[in-house]
């Protein structure tokens, strides 16, 4: 019998978060889990495609856009169940236990981990947490478990710039659980712009989204 799981990254220049990523993503392979670990490119102009097919990854190239990203790497796996990781997303130990239980529970419901960082940040983790279980609004930093199933269900991932995690966990509303466990994010962009500053600038962007301002708009006023 196959293991059960195809994990999907998608990258952009990469390279500095990309290994401690896989390294934690290899429990998955020593607990029989780990399938298939895709590594959707968006044009790298560092090592991050070599660290990818050092690892045994499916380097697969895409134009740069998460949701489109994230798209591709879910129609070419071939695993019952998928996990969609961020490059800068490093899973904590014990973590297969975890998806393991859940993969055996039911696969009507997808599932999301508790966010932590690993610099600081304890507020905005804390604030990202109670978001994702009072409005059902986690986002890609936690990281998405859902099977194959349910993922075609709700139509996927759409091809989008920006907020394609927020359309999705609006896809998958009363269908997503906290998972009991945590995923640490990289801190270097709030810490580079400040955590105040930054995370008012995510709120602001997902207010602006909700009154239906277009994800292209969104994401070129991101990027300045």
């Amino acid at each position: 019998m196959r293991a059960p799981l195809s994990v999907v990254i998608p990258t952009l220049n990469a390279e500095k978060a990309l290994p401690v990523s896989l390294a934690a993503i290899y429990e998955g392979v020593e607990a029989g889990l780990l399938r298939e670990l895709i590594v959707v490119d968006g044009g790298s102009e560092d090592d991050t495609c070599k660290i990818a097919e050092e690892v045994g990854a499916e380097v697969l190239q895409r134009a740069p856009s998460r949701g489109g990203q994230l798209k591709a790497g879910a129609e070419a796996a071939g695993g019952d169940w998928v996990l969609f990781l961020h490059a800068d997303t490093e899973l904590a130990p014990g973590w297969t236990d975890v998806v393991g239980a859940h993969m055996a529970r039911t696969a009507e419901r997808a599932g999301y981990f508790r966010l932590g960082f690993d610099e600081g940040g304890a507020a905005v983790a804390g604030w990202a947490n109670l978001r994702s279980r009072a409005f059902g609004l986690p986002y890609g930093d936690q990281g998405l478990l859902v099977s194959a199933r349910l993922y075609r269900e709700v139509g996927g991932f759409r091809e989008m710039p920006l907020m394609e995690d927020v359309a999705m966990a609006r896809a998958l509303r009363g269908r997503l659980k906290a998972l009991d466990h945590l995923a640490v994010t990289s801190s270097a962009k709030y810490r580079a712009q400040g955590w105040i500053r930054r995370g008012a600038r995510n709120l602001w962007t997902l207010a602006r989204y909700f009154c239906g301002v277009s994800p292209e708009r969104l994401a070129a006023a991101y990027r300045k």
